[in-house]
């Protein structure tokens, strides 16, 4: 049987309204399957565009086993490409962030502009042609300061998803900020038992005593149907400021302007602003979280005066890195306008509480005892939504396997010429 095949059987096996089979949070092949299907598919929050401010600066990310460079291009725009040389593989820039002026491979020196064009390779014969060897370049999209890329040449249409998240984070001004702490969590669990934990609260109230100081509960209604009055009366307010709410949902995508909880105008252990400087027009700052996620490895907040980032990625069936980012305006000072311990203090906490319980829940469901539950319609909406759109994703891929019937279940992406 394929993976193909299993999959199938697999995601047909699921009940409605309830967890995923064991082998989808366990299974090495099913890992496999998921980069495919997924990763390499689907729109991915990679990083800020105020981390790559000038033409040649770079950050990277690796998506399964393909490593990616993200770069200011000669032109100012934000470019995306597989950090790999057409020569023979290696990888062009090794560093997690740096600068160059060209990409220079550190192999045989092979060396492209920052539009990715082939400018010099050494020693080759005089059929050659520096022309038609441009580095791979994957899709990339920034809304409101924020970068996505996608590895597939055929990428979902990503207007949806600005049209959502554009006008509430806009105002929130990110590409006038600067990441003011970034931390790295390795959590050896599930990439989908990371992004189910962070789809819901149903667990912070006994596990996040500190976040749970600056909201309200709101998971015991459907916002998008019967908004409370207390939320009703906080969008009037925010919507005098000029700022819009939502909250808007597509296919992959949720955004949405919520209150704080009474007297809190940030997420801090006290509630109160950690920025002396507010993070775009936002006024006194009293206005909420703007929260923000995209299927299927990110959710965000940005609050009054700070934003806060976290992505996921898979580095194995039982293993995700998780990146949390926190941005404050580009001139505020370390010291004088925010005490880095206190802004990133709740954060770090629910983090690392979340770590714990993702690896906890991957360890239950590693015992030969399993069956998957019923998620609450009450409080895991959130949950239930991302799990339906990740067997909706599986299948819509299998399909187009079963339609082009392949000699390999994973036919690679084409080479570019």
């Amino acid at each position: 049987m394929t993976i193909v095949d299993r999959m199938q059987t697999l995601i047909g096996e699921r009940a409605p309204g309830h967890s995923l089979p064991q082998a989808l949070y366990a299974d090495p092949a099913v890992l496999d399957f998921d980069i495919q299907a997924i990763f390499n598919r689907h729109w991915l929050q990679a990083g800020l565009e105020i981390e790559i401010p000038k033409v040649g600066d770079y950050i990277t990310m690796t998506v399964g086993a393909s490593p990616i460079v993200i770069l200011r291009n000669e032109d100012g725009g934000v470019s995306a490409f597989f950090n790999s040389c057409r020569h023979r593989g290696a990888q062009i820039c090794t560093e997690e962030r740096g600068h160059a002026h060209r990409l220079v491979c550190p192999y045989h020196q092979w060396t492209y502009d920052l539009n990715g064009q082939l400018l010099r390779a050494g020693r080759m014969q005089d059929s050659f042609s520096t022309k038609d060897y441009r580095l791979r370049p994957a899709r990339v999209e920034c809304v409101a300061g924020v970068i996505f890329v996608c590895l597939s040449e055929a990428a979902p249409d990503f207007a949806p998803i600005r049209a959502g998240i554009e006008p509430l984070l806009g105002p929130h001004d990110l590409r006038n900020g600067k990441v003011a702490y970034s931390a790295t969590l390795v959590e050896r669990a599930n990439w989908k038992l990371v992004m189910e934990n962070a789809r819901e609260c149903y667990h912070c109230r006994a596990r996040h005593l500190q976040l749970m100081h600056s909201f309200r509960d709101f998971t015991t209604q459907d916002i998008y149907q019967e908004p409370e009055p207390w939320l009703r009366d906080f969008w009037a307010r925010c919507e005098s400021r000029g700022l819009k709410n939502g909250p808007t949902r597509g296919a992959d995508f949720e955004a949405g302007r919520f209150a704080l909880a009474d007297g809190v105008v940030s997420i801090t252990v006290d509630g109160k602003s950690a920025v002396t400087k507010k993070l775009g027009a936002v006024g006194d700052g009293d206005v909420g979280t703007m929260w923000w996620a995209v299927q299927p490895n990110c959710f965000n907040h940005a609050v009054g005066d700070y934003a806060f980032l976290f992505q996921a990625l898979p580095t194995g069936p039982q293993e995700t890195v998780v990146t949390a980012k926190w941005i404050v305006h580009k001139d505020a000072v370390e010291g004088v306008d925010y005490d880095l311990a206190r802004l990133t203090e709740v954060w770090n906490s629910t983090n690392n509480e979340d770590r714990w319980l993702a690896e906890n829940n991957q360890r239950g469901i590693n015992s030969i005892a399993y069956v998957p539950g019923p998620y609450s319609e009450i409080t895991e909406a959130r949950v239930l939504r991302f799990v339906d759109w990740y067997c909706a994703a599986a299948r819509a891929f299998i399909a187009e396997q079963r339609t082009q019937q392949p000699a390999h279940p994973f036919p690679r992406a084409r080479a570019a010429p």
